[in-house]
């Protein structure tokens, strides 16, 4: 059930993410920027910013932009990430990664035009929300994607290779490269609802700690998944000697401090009733996933 919703919502954001640049002036780049974005994935994050959108009644449609500009971020930093200079891989989504089937430079300049797209997604003056609400969503994205966000968590990442870190600076580590992306995902649907600042703020903490657990169940992943389910290369991360829960304490300690963060995470939804069972539901699957 949950797997088909999951697969509905992606095919809704990537028709609408298609459609949007297929509407932009001609330009070399419009093929690889559709290939970096809609070359698969699950677009996690966008059925994270659908379900917080049911916890206040609120329409998809009210949400796609903020969908299409979540999964432009993500997919101009997996481009970049994948780049001989940072982590150099070769397959991304089971298919070769942007670098590979477009080269280097036209990579780097495809994954700049979606980081820049995303926000002229949220600008956009059909898209109907208060100008009000476009800014402070721009400004809080802007936050979540730069150098206090992804950016500077990918940062630590390459820095932290071949050193032992501590937990905590691990952890931080990860919140900022992938648990930031998540936070602004809960953050927006509270904001285009009208909530309060603090019931906001309580979403982006609930939004960072499932961020959090995503990258912790990447890291699984990487460890027990399988290349033909993951569509990407495994077992990368003890070869490239990158500073991992796993590494430093071991995999049942780290899943047990995964499995902990699920349940306050869970706990945490409880007061939205059944409006936030398929919230939960997408929470349960992010830590037992085989993709």
């Amino acid at each position: 059930m949950l797997l088909n919703k999951l697969k509905s919502n992606a095919k809704k954001i990537d028709l609408f993410v298609k459609k949007y640049i297929n509407h932009q002036k001609k330009s070399l780049l419009k093929t690889p920027m559709n290939y970096g974005v809609l070359s698969g994935g699950k677009k996690i994050r966008s059925s994270i910013i659908l379900a917080t959108g049911k916890l206040y009644k609120l329409k998809s449609k009210k949400l796609l932009n903020v969908c299409g500009a979540v999964e432009c971020i993500h997919s101009y930093s997996l481009i970049h990430d994948d780049l001989p200079c940072m982590d150099n891989d070769k397959l991304r989504r089971g298919k070769p990664t942007t670098h590979i089937k477009f080269g280097e430079s036209t990579a780097v300049l495809a994954g700049n035009s979606l980081l820049t797209l995303a926000f002229e997604m949220i600008s956009d003056k059909n898209y109907k929300i208060k100008n009000t609400q476009k800014v402070i969503l721009i400004k809080k994205l802007a936050e979540c994607s730069g150098h206090t966000g992804i950016a500077g968590g990918q940062e630590l990442d390459l820095k932290y290779e071949k050193k032992r870190k501590k937990f905590n600076e691990i952890i931080n580590m990860q919140r900022k490269k992938t648990g930031k992306l998540f936070s602004f995902c809960c953050f927006a649907a509270g904001q285009i609802a009208g909530k309060s600042k603090d019931e906001n703020n309580q979403l982006i903490r609930t939004g960072e700690d499932i961020g959090l657990l995503f990258q912790l169940a990447d890291d699984f992943l990487d460890v027990k998944g399988k290349s033909k389910y993951t569509g990407k290369s495994v077992n990368k991360d003890k070869k490239k000697g990158k500073s991992t829960i796993i590494n430093l304490v071991g995999y049942d300690y780290a899943y047990d401090y995964a499995n902990k963060l699920k349940k306050k995470i869970l706990r945490n939804l409880e007061k939205h009733g059944k409006k936030a069972n398929e919230l939960k539901d997408i929470i349960n699957f992010i830590l037992e996933r085989k993709y």
